[in-house]
């Protein structure tokens, strides 16, 4: 057993003692206070032990655990976790019922909960509570997830033999398991609330105020926990600078983390989009090819497999980045590959090798061994004037992800880290660590309709000026003063939230007064600021959610697991831990009910609860050995599912002819981005089109007609087939438009340069100038 102490027994096939989950989310405007309650009942003769392994999204501050047995409320005590861990055996030993919640030691993400000595015939409910910001998309939602996929994690080293993902989990189908999922959301802002979307069925939502301020939904009745749970919240406007200030806990020294006022504080720079210089960067694209990337996106029927959507993503940045970076892309599994030695100057000649390499990339390479790349990627020497941007692919299923965050740590002067968790069960421990350590972004994609968005979105940071030399300046009244607790922001881009947390020392003002907070950055070389009026009247909240979040902001920061971090630092994240409530990966939940009429006799039977897997390919069949995890009973290959087609029919309807007879110019019936991806591969390095017969297939005409009809004849004239590509992208993809927006802006840039009066003839068509932003 992966735990010492007592004897236990295993039982094939025994009825599963949780038997349901009920789920209470609360989101105040940006942040999410959630209430999971677990359901168990021993149906068997034997006293039983039972352990269930979950996700958490890994910026869940865990504040809370308690236990209700016959009745009786018991509340856990947050302890050192070795020292948890004696108790919880001792207690069991002796025959007691004991209840532990614990972190994983190896990745923020992963969390276990055992319940010790339930008795025959006996019911107890175990409640967690945390609280969470919420991350905000690029099309402006609130992002809030319910995990429920946690795929098995590649085994790297010895170093991760305690992880509680090496327990013996079975796995169900996910249509097959046993536990049903209840979630009742509220959701209140000062700001009305547009729509609420959800992977998941819901119930229509319920206004609760006429100025719709506030609103509830719920899941579908008896909706099985086979997916992770996904809300979408929109609200008419989430750019509102704000600050808000919590009292501290009564009868606590004033000079402790939860004794003094915390202000959380929330800025939404207002930054133009500005492009940086056309050519300035260098771009590694790191591409996970390992077994797992076989599998579907989600568990929903035809869905892509993630290695394709990937793919398709990685030829869209290629065919996006601009005239003289320099890229390189590499694959990684159990080893990796460059496509080039070293970075490349992008050009005709280095695009297109590289998109016919992409083309043939396959899930061949065995496990998740990203470290060994990051390594040869930062050895490499720096290229003057163009700063390293790094894009990482992958769907997170490492088990050392410590020592990945903190080797991207050590390397983020030198580069920003744009991370993408591909399908559900991605580790955000991972995804979000290598992000927030180096002043990047991480997105999440779990169907293939938001992930060009996504890519593409970050794609646009990366290429735009962004805000630098942040700083915060405090205006607050005398014998009052702000101590920072967040770590230094070292870059803002355009659309991002900025949110960090103070602690107020000093004296507090006996009457009503206010405050202000100033933030300053740089912006193309011009200061800028936004500043905020808030009041010194703290507020009570009983969960005291802004300490809670101080505090696992803190603890994000210096706790990188047992291998990676100092002893000093251990025994100051212990510290913090125990102050605030919040869980750590240093700490655990422990609590004992000695109250009954006689202890539990006789061995236990250990039970551990199924859990919904995605992955059903681990390992391609080109590798010759596997590290993964030997007791996950999945099938080892998955080849049921067909590449994407690329040459789907497509209905095609002519539309009016204007005056030049630009009839021979077709809308796509029902169009689909597997059209708008045959155009985009057709696109140049430089932007441009040629006028050759692939272009005309898709535009649905003949080569004779369109040189027909083109108005400058001695003309260049790929102007005339980058025009009409343009066009046929604003006609057919209108709802795609920010996946092509980055290749219109070099298409209108090759023409501003290159073009001259042709293009400017061409546009004495009957089209919009401001379409092409000309």
């Amino acid at each position: 057993d992966w735990r010492k102490g007592g004897p236990r027994l295993w039982t094939i096939n025994p009825p599963l003692p949780l038997k349901s989950i009920s789920v209470t989310l609360s989101i105040n405007d940006f942040v999410a206070g959630v209430s999971t309650t677990l359901n168990y009942e021993n149906e068997e003769k034997v006293p039983l032990e039972a352990i269930f392994v979950f996700p958490m999204d890994e910026d869940s501050a865990v504040y809370s655990f308690e236990a209700l047995v016959d009745g009786k409320k018991i509340v856990a005590e947050l302890q050192e976790k070795m020292e948890a861990h004696r108790n919880y055996e001792d207690a069991l030993s002796q025959g007691h019922q004991a209840y532990l919640l614990e972190e994983d030691d190896y990745s923020r993400d992963v969390f276990s909960c055992n319940v010790g000595n339930l008795h025959p015939g006996s019911k107890v409910a175990v409640t967690l509570r945390y609280v969470q910001e919420l991350p905000l998309e690029t099309d402006g939602a609130l992002r809030y997830v319910l995990p429920a996929i946690l795929n098995p994690r590649y085994k790297l080293s010895g170093k991760s033999a305690n992880s509680c993902l090496n327990i013996k989990t079975p796995i169900t189908p996910l249509e097959e398991l046993p536990y049903t999922l209840s979630l009742v959301a509220t959701i209140t802002s000062q700001h009305a609330i547009e729509r609420i979307q959800s992977n998941c069925s819901l119930s229509p939502i319920q206004y609760l105020a006429d100025d719709k301020t506030s609103a509830q939904v719920s899941l579908a009745e008896g909706h099985k926990f086979d997916r992770d749970v996904e809300l979408l919240i929109y609200y008419n406007a989430v750019h509102s600078p704000s600050v808000a200030v919590e009292m501290g806990m009564p009868d606590v020294k004033p000079d402790i983390l939860m004794g003094a006022p915390s202000a959380m504080v929330s800025f939404y720079p207002d930054i133009p989009e500005v492009e940086a210089s056309r050519s300035c960067g260098e771009f590694v694209f790191l591409m996970d090819c390992s077994g797992s990337m076989k599998s579907p996106m989600n568990n929903q029927k035809d869905s892509q497999l993630r290695i394709e959507a990937a793919k398709e993503t990685l030829l869209l940045l290629l065919k996006s980045l601009p005239m003289g970076c320099y890229f390189n892309i590499y694959r990684f599994g159990s080893s990796y590959e460059k496509f080039f030695p070293e970075s490349m100057k992008y050009t005709q000649k280095t695009m297109e090798e590289a998109v016919e390499r992409v083309k043939d990339l396959e899930a061949d390479l065995g496990g998740t061994e990203i470290l060994t790349p990051l390594l040869d990627i930062y050895k490499a020497p720096c290229i003057p004037g163009h700063p390293l941007q790094l894009f990482v692919f992958t769907d997170g299923e490492v088990s050392d992800t410590f020592s990945v965050i903190k080797e991207v740590q050590l390397n983020s002067k030198k580069h920003r880290c744009f991370s993408f968790g591909i399908g559900e069960g991605a580790s955000t421990s991972l995804i979000k660590g290598i992000a927030r350590v180096s002043g990047g972004s991480a997105e999440f994609i779990t169907s293939k309709d938001r992930m060009q968005t996504k890519a593409l979105g970050s794609l646009k940071f990366a290429l735009s000026c962004s805000a630098d030399d942040i700083a915060l300046s405090w205006d607050l009244p005398p014998g009052l003063l702000a101590y920072m607790l967040s770590p230094e922001q070292t870059v803002i881009f355009r659309g991002q939230r900025l949110i960090v947390y103070a602690q107020l020392t000093g004296t507090m003002p006996q009457v009503e007064s206010s405050g202000e907070v100033c933030l300053k950055y740089t912006l193309q070389g011009r200061s800028l600021e936004n500043r905020v009026t808030f009041s010194l009247q703290p507020k009570t909240n009983a969960s005291f959610t802004i300490h809670r979040l101080a505090a696992k902001s803190l603890i994000q920061t210096k706790d990188l697991g047992s291998y990676e971090t100092s002893q000093r630092t251990k025994e100051d994240v212990v510290s913090i831990s125990i102050q605030s409530g919040v869980l750590s990966s240093f700490t655990a939940y422990i609590a004992i009910n000695k109250e009954l009429n006689q202890p539990v006799q006789g061995p236990l039977a250990h039970r551990v609860i199924p859990r919904p897997v995605m992955s059903t390919s681990f390992c391609a069949c080109k590798v010759k050995s596997c590290k993964f995890y030997p007791n996950s009973n999945l099938c080892i290959m998955n080849s049921s599912k067909k590449k994407t087609n690329l040459q789907n029919d497509h209905k095609v309807i002519p539309i009016v002819s204007h005056a030049i007879s630009l009839s021979f110019f077709f809308f796509y019936k029902g169009f689909g981005e597997n059209v708008a991806l045959q155009l985009i591969l057709l696109q140049k390095a430089n932007g441009s089109w040629e006028l050759d017969e692939d272009l005309t297939k898709i535009l649905g005409t003949n080569l004779e007609d369109i040189k027909a009809a083109n108005p400058a004849k001695d003309g260049d004239p790929s102007a005339w087939a980058t025009v009409l590509a343009v066009l046929w992208l604003h006609a057919n993809g209108k709802d795609t438009k920010y996946e092509w927006e980055l290749l219109e802006r070099k298409a209108v840039t090759w023409l501003h340069d290159h073009a001259g009066r042709t293009a400017n003839h061409l546009l004495k068509l009957p089209v919009t100038p401001a379409v092409l932003s000309l």
